[in-house]
């Protein structure tokens, strides 16, 4: 019967779950251990008034048994229950389950759960199967993402660190941008880790330190991820407005908002979480406490979709002014060029579906958040380092400099006139 009931659990899971940033929708179990509770409070009050009437009779006493509260019962009784409203697929009325209370104590329930509460065909279970290929196929495709941004982001940050002439204001931005894009990879990888290696654990119900600190760790790189995307935004725009204005005074500025704002709200969050909310690995979107991070994220977003906007308005007319002479298809390839380096660097694409609450869209949100998203590390550190003027510069003056010198020394052949 255990079995049967796990596995009753289990399909419920696969087959109702809605997709989130980390794992499926644990609603179902938590609603079955408040059930479960709330029937061993029962069992322990009437245990209570049994041994103060010393009520000897015998029969079947109250039981849990995964699924249902069965009521004590005397010796055979039967006693009927509702398969679980959870367990129903809509639209068929409740099944009834029984339980008979013989001399062993509770019989099997009759008809079993996976038989009286779930309508498992051939079609269901191919679609549970292609489930589990899509996300199968999905966390390797990101994890190949991040794997592959960590790599690039590396290689981009050493190249940032080895010429020291690069660390102009502008340089020293997109250097931190860089290491946040390898914190948010290496957060996922840990997440990952730590919730997704064990495949038997109880992702629902788990709740130790080292989850909650991989899932703090997680949005903390998150957090700060996107607000380095928004000073890249206000950097550009400050560029484009304020020509002859001292950046790197602003720098401080800049770092309170990239690793300063995150700090605060994360360490807010869990502040609260620990009080109102320390329940599991703390990585229930459904919380309302889920607000203290995805509001500083939002308004990062919006701020630089709206700086992108603004700052493609100047390109326009920018492009106009100086190019008078030039043929229209030219100016809108330039343009078209201006516009598709800022998209990664300004993260404009999660304006798609910033505002869909968690469950809408799940297809198109997960490609867009975790395949896109997990590339774009990649994508910025090609189009802002390889790809830098700049970079290749020095990098070819430093090649050069590591050639081994030519003879430059001639020897200077007697000619006839030398000869006596």
């Amino acid at each position: 019967m255990d079995f049967y009931l796990t596995a009753a659990v289990w399909i419920l899971i696969l087959t109702r779950h809605t997709v989130g940033s980390t794992h499926p929708d644990c609603s179902i179990v938590l609603h079955l251990l408040t059930e479960e509770n709330e029937c061993k409070e029962k069992i322990k009050n009437v245990a209570a008034a049994e041994s103060l009437r010393r009520n000897d009779t015998t029969g079947c006493v109250m039981e849990w048994d995964g699924l249902s509260c069965w009521a004590a019962a005397s010796e055979g009784d039967i006693v009927s229950v509702h398969c679980p409203q959870l367990l129903l697929e809509p639209g068929p009325p409740p099944v009834v389950i029984s339980r008979r209370c013989s001399p062993r104590g509770w019989s099997d329930p009759e008809p079993p759960y996976h038989l009286a509460c779930f309508s498992e065909d051939e079609e269901q279970e191919e679609e549970m199967s292609r489930e589990k290929n899509y996300f199968d196929a999905l966390r390797l495709i990101y994890s190949v993402g991040y794997g592959a941004s960590l790599a690039a982001l590396f290689i981009a940050v050493l190249l940032f660190c080895f010429f020291r002439k690069l660390l102009c204001t502008r340089n020293c931005i997109h250097l931190h941008l860089f290491v946040t894009f390898m914190l948010r990879s290496l957060a996922v990888f840990i997440k990952d880790a730590v919730l997704f290696s064990d495949r038997s654990l109880d992702h629902c119900t788990v709740s130790t330190l080292w989850c909650k600190a991989a899932v703090t760790f997680f949005h903390f790189c998150v957090t700060s991820n996107f607000s380095w995307l928004l000073v890249e935004g206000l950097y550009l725009q400050t560029l484009l407005i304020f020509t002859f204005t001292e950046t790197r005074k602003l720098f401080r500025i800049y770092a309170l908002i990239g690793w300063g704002s995150p700090t605060v709200t994360i360490l807010l969050w869990a502040l609260l979480k620990e009080k109102l909310d320390n329940e599991g690995c703390w990585d229930d979107l459904d919380s309302s406490l889920w607000w203290i991070i995805k509001i500083p994220i939002l308004l990062s977003i919006f701020i630089n979709f709206l700086i992108f906007v603004n700052i493609i308005r100047i390109i326009v007319q920018k492009t106009t002014a100086t190019n008078v002479n030039q043929s229209q298809t030219q100016l809108w390839r330039r343009l078209l060029h201006s516009t598709l380096l800022l998209i990664p660097l300004f993260g404009v694409h999660y304006v798609v579906f910033a505002l869909f609450p968690e469950h809408v869209s799940v297809g198109p949100r997960l490609y867009l958040e975790l395949v896109l998203g997990s590339f774009q590390g990649l994508i910025v550190a090609v189009l802002y380092c390889f790809l830098n003027g700049e970079v290749q510069n020095e990098i070819q003056s430093w090649m050069r400099s590591c050639r081994p010198e030519t003879n430059t020394n001639v020897v200077n052949l007697p000619t006839q006139e030398d000869v006596p």
